[in-house]
């Protein structure tokens, strides 16, 4: 090696890695005379000589002892035949003490003309050894509990901390085996573990196990638990050894995560708030606790008001007002409990009121004490119930969700002996404020479902008549069975002329926003059929509504209003009682079901529209003729294709069931919903029939007039004496008025063949028939005027009026209610 030059670094210290790396070593090159002819500066750091004092000087300087020429004789000559030399020598350093090294000469090599070697030195480590003593002080008090078995699994050793894990002294456990020191340990599955290693000398890792102690008698601890064999110098197993740790803390903190994630998918299973309840007690038992009671206050279970306590609701009483909503016990029948489901209640542990609900913490009771004062004097039942029932811990865990107070949650163990510790406060709490969340979600879905419900029934025809022209009836079921919000809805719409207006319809989907789309629809068709539109022009107009009602929408609610509307279809049929003749139109709904009085089914086919909202397209109407008492029935396509998705089979199913005789109309109808669906469905189902009725010439008069003014007075004393016929003399007079200012007007301003009718059906009708199509205006004459006063005459006198229209002109009615 050459001697450092100027401006070359070499290694200043020894670095973490010096034990293992010789480039850390210290190096000196000496030649073959023992001359040091090159100094590294690790060897400077080593002795505390600079190159300057040691380079050019003998190396036998360096060593603390006197040399022994013999000795580097034969070092120099081995090294000279290519091998190394190592070895420990001892050192001088610069200030007198002696520095123990391992020191290696290399083989030698010529630097230059001289023969040389390379001598490096390394501290000799001194390894570190444990004493007896020390050893015997690390086992004994290591925080891992420690034993030695013999191979009939007696106990030979044990350390400080397994005496203490177990609380059986060393003296009681030294020659005795686990199963008769600690039996509520499951002794006999770690003995059979035990033996498992002695027959085969695998050892078991990481066993985990709950069970009792000594030291512990009232909780229940977890241990990881590791054997391995002892084996002697001929490979034969002499016993075996153990470590026990106690895991309580992690093993409590994993059961509490599987707790509460099997609570999630038990609790709150259905939006029924008692369920819910019911649920998280029968969820607690016996997991928990062995007796749990869940009380929930009066409004929660109430579907009027806020339905709920709110904080800020003012003052709380001293004893809230609660019903028994769950409870559940390891015993059969829940004998501690003192009230049953559905009885009131206004329990809270003393000396707490009911401001615990509102804001309070949860509670911890250790240690029940039947004969504490407070217990007797206010909860007298409830301190006989423990005494009998040895109940002797508790925790109450106030129900609170989204700043709404619900009631009170109470966990009570008895059977259990170990009590309720803090930790078990916050497994409580989470269990609780889960079900809280669910009681509060069913609550809500509960009032609102009320609402929505209210909101439907209010919107659907509260009661349905016909007049003499039909005897109807209807059934609805919703997609819900337990009495939900659809879209479907029907209506039957008495009409001038003894007319009737039947409607059913169709709005795609379920729901608050399906009920409300379904009122618009419905309300829009009365107001449509109050004019007197035909059935083809009822529906156009109707389609003109929805597209403006969802262009009224902004973007979002657009696509949302127009996905709803354009899922509506419509089929509204009119029917005359006089002439028997059905008219109707369709948008893109099935079609009607008609069973003739020979009980023959039809499914008569008018033209098919597009659904309700496409725009741009027109519809058409049909009409058929209905002998007297045929059975004229409308439907939604839920009813005909609950079963198996098939129209045409329901269809026919439909008319089958219609065609038989026997049961009276509504009777009929509820029977019919029944048989074809017996099981709730995805979809709403309305069904509504119609029996029809002639109205026969004995009850319908009629006259053509001739356009002369002097006709007036011969069709005034014509309709006069036919109401006298009829046994309307009352309304002889208001009818000659009505008849005189009606014709009088078609005379003056309307176009011939002019025809007056008279109809006695629930009303006594007249008309006015003519071949204009000029609209009658009704207005108010001024004092001085010498006419003007008909048509107002006619709407003081008569009960309703109006006008129609129809191919061949139009026609004015007045109605008047028969006395």
């Amino acid at each position: 090696m050459d001697a450092p030059r100027e401006g070359r670094d070499a290694p200043t210290s020894a670095g973490p890695r010096a034990v293992f790396d010789a480039s850390t070593d210290a190096a000196a090159v000496v030649d073959v005379r023992g001359v040091v002819i090159g100094w590294t500066r690790t060897a400077e750091e080593l002795l505390g000589l600079p190159a300057s004092e040691i380079v050019g000087d003998s190396a036998a300087r360096l060593l603390a002892v006197p040399g022994d020429p013999g000795r580097v004789a034969a070092v120099a000559e081995r090294c000279r035949a290519g091998m190394g030399w190592s070895g420990l020598v001892r050192l001088r350093h610069r200030d007198g003490r002696g520095v123990e090294v391992d020191l290696r000469v290399s083989a030698s090599f010529h630097l230059g003309a001289d023969e040389c070697f390379l001598i490096s030195a390394r501290v000799q480590r001194r390894q570190w050894t444990a004493g007896e003593s020390f050893l015997d002080g690390f086992l004994t008090r290591s925080p891992v509990g420690m034993a030695v078995m013999d191979t009939e699994l007696r106990y030979v050793w044990l350390n400080d901390t397994l005496e203490r894990f177990g609380g059986v002294p060393r003296e009681q456990r030294l020659g005795r085996r686990l199963s008769e020191l600690l039996p509520g340990l499951q002794a006999d599955t770690l003995e059979g573990l035990m033996r498992k290693v002695i027959e085969t000398g695998v050892p078991v890792t990481d066993y985990e196990y709950v069970g009792w102690s000594w030291a512990d008698p009232h909780r229940q601890h977890a241990y990881s638990t590791s054997f391995f064999p002892f084996v002697d110098a001929d490979n034969s197993i002499t016993g075996v050894g153990y470590m026990v740790l106690d895991v309580t803390e992690r093993w409590n903190a994993r059961q509490l995560l599987a707790l509460v994630n099997e609570a999630g998918t038990r609790i709150g299973t259905t939006l029924d708030v008692l369920r819910t309840a019911q649920e998280l007690a029968d969820f607690a038992v016996p997991r928990f606790a062995d007796f749990v009671v869940v009380d929930l206050l009066e409004p929660v279970l109430s579907t009027e008001g806020h339905g709920a306590w709110l904080p800020d609701a003012g003052p709380a009483p001293v004893r809230p007002v609660m019903r028994r909503a769950g409870m559940s016990s390891v015993r059969e029948g829940c004998p501690e409990a003192v009230a049953r489901i559905g009885d009131p209640v206004d329990f809270v542990p003393p000396p707490h009121d009911a401001h615990l609900i509102v804001d309070g913490d949860p509670i911890l009771i250790p240690v029940l004490d039947p004969s504490d004062d407070l217990w007797v004097t206010e909860q007298p039942a409830r301190a006989a119930s423990i005494r009998e029932f040895g109940l002797h811990s508790l925790i109450s865990v106030p129900m609170r969700a989204r700043n709404t107070a619900l009631g009170l949650t109470t966990f009570i163990r008895s059977l259990n002996p170990a009590s309720f510790q803090p930790d078990d406060v916050l497994v409580a709490q989470e269990l609780v404020a889960r079900a809280a969340l669910c009681v509060d979600n069913a609550r809500r879905y509960t009032r609102e479902h009320t609402a929505a419900v209210t909101l439907q029934r209010s919107l659907l025809p509260q009661a349905l008549t016909g007049g003499t022209a039909l005897e109807v009836a209807s059934s609805y079921l919703p997609a819900d069975p337990s009495g939900g919000v659809g879209g479907d809805w029907f209506d039957v719409i008495p009409l001038s002329g003894a007319r009737v207006g039947l409607v059913v319809g169709d709005v795609v989907g379920h729901g608050i926003t399906a009920a409300a789309t379904m009122g618009r629809l419905r309300t829009a068709v009365q107001t449509l059929a109050d004019m007197e539109l035909p059935p083809d022009e009822l529906l156009a107009h109707l389609d003109d509504l929805v597209l403006r009602l969802s262009e009224e929408q902004t973007d979002g609610e657009a696509a949302q209003s127009a996905t709803a509307f354009l899922g509506a279809t419509c089929l509204y049929a009119v029917y005359d009682p006089v002439t028997r003749r059905c008219a109707m139109a369709r948008a893109g709904h099935p079609p009607p079901v008609v069973v003739a009085p020979d009980g023959q089914v039809s499914f008569p086919q008018p033209p098919a529209g597009p659904p309700l909202g496409l725009g741009g397209m027109a519809f058409e109407a049909g009409e058929i003729e209905l002998a007297e008492n045929s059975l004229l029935g409308l439907y939604t396509d839920g009813l005909v294709a609950a079963a198996d998705r098939d129209m045409e089979g329901g269809m026919a199913r439909l008319g089958d069931l219609l065609s038989r005789r026997g049961p009276d109309l509504g009777t009929l109808c509820s029977s019919v919903v029944d048989r074809l669906v017996p099981v709730p469905q995805p979809d709403d189902i309305a069904l509504l029939l119609a029996r029809t009725h002639a109205l026969g010439a004995e009850r319908v008069v009629s006259w053509d007039v001739p356009v002369d003014p002097a006709a007036v007075a011969d069709v005034r004393a014509l309709a006069t004496r036919q109401v006298e016929v009829w046994g309307f003399g009352e309304l002889a007079m208001t009818t000659e008025l009505i008849v005189s200012e009606l014709v009088t007007n078609a005379i003056r301003y309307a176009e011939p063949p002019i025809r007056v009718r008279l109809l006695r059906d629930s009303r006594l009708t007249c008309e006015v028939a003519d071949a204009s199509s000029t609209a009658p205006r009704l207005r108010h004459a001024r004092s001085m005027d010498e006419g003007g006063r008909g048509l107002f005459l006619v709407a003081q006198l008569a009960h309703r009026w109006g006008a129609r229209y129809t191919a061949d002109g139009k026609i004015i009615w007045a109605e008047q209610e028969i006395p």
